[in-house]
């Protein structure tokens, strides 16, 4: 994969942690995330050993879920990337079936307001352009700090697309050291 963009969702007060790869254009949710939500377990290592506990019982059923599930790296609490079960978001709207919890039915609605959301941006592109702005606002970020992140993307933009079409070929990084 590549261009995987880490960012996180609120669930009801529950942090969802979750990458975007743009090559594939599909979201990756953290699964014990999920089912820490689902559970309502308030601590991470409850929901981890809940989900370990459900992961090999469905391996034991033969379930497609848990081949369906990868590995990435996302962000811990403690700042570093750490590997995390994920899974798509039709993995996790199968995944939430085999949860026996009342918490089931909203995650399930939110798991479609999130699809919806990109739904919305395929056909117009200019919703994800000021849902970042909103979501940089709510993270501190000035309006000086998000007009020069944009322009700074459309300035790379514009260069890449121009080395596409003068077909540049890529460039072997420098040697180290000589000057």
């Amino acid at each position: 994969m590549s261009a995987l963009l880490p960012s996180s969702s609120l669930f009801e007060q529950n942090k969802i942690r979750r990458l975007y790869d743009e090559a594939t254009e599909t979201w990756w949710f953290s699964v014990i995330d999920i089912i820490q939500a689902l559970t309502q377990q308030p601590d991470y290592q409850l929901g981890r050993n809940y989900w370990k506990v459900l992961k090999h019982r469905l391996e034991k059923e033969g379930s497609q879920l848990v081949t369906d599930c990868h590995q990435l790296k996302m962000p811990a609490d403690d700042g570093k990337m750490r590997l995390t079960d994920v899974a798509t978001a039709e993995t996790l709207l199968r995944l939430v079936q085999s949860v026996p919890s009342p918490k089931a039915e909203p995650i399930k609605l939110w798991l479609a307001k999130v699809g919806y959301e990109r739904m919305q941006e395929l056909a117009d592109p200019s919703l994800g352009v000021d849902r970042a702005r909103e979501l940089w606002l709510k993270h501190g970020r000035s309006e000086k700090w998000i007009q020069q992140r944009m322009m700074g993307q459309e300035t790379r933009n514009k260069l890449t697309d121009y080395w596409s079409e003068e077909d540049f070929p890529p460039q072997p990084p420098p040697r180290g050291g000589a000057a």
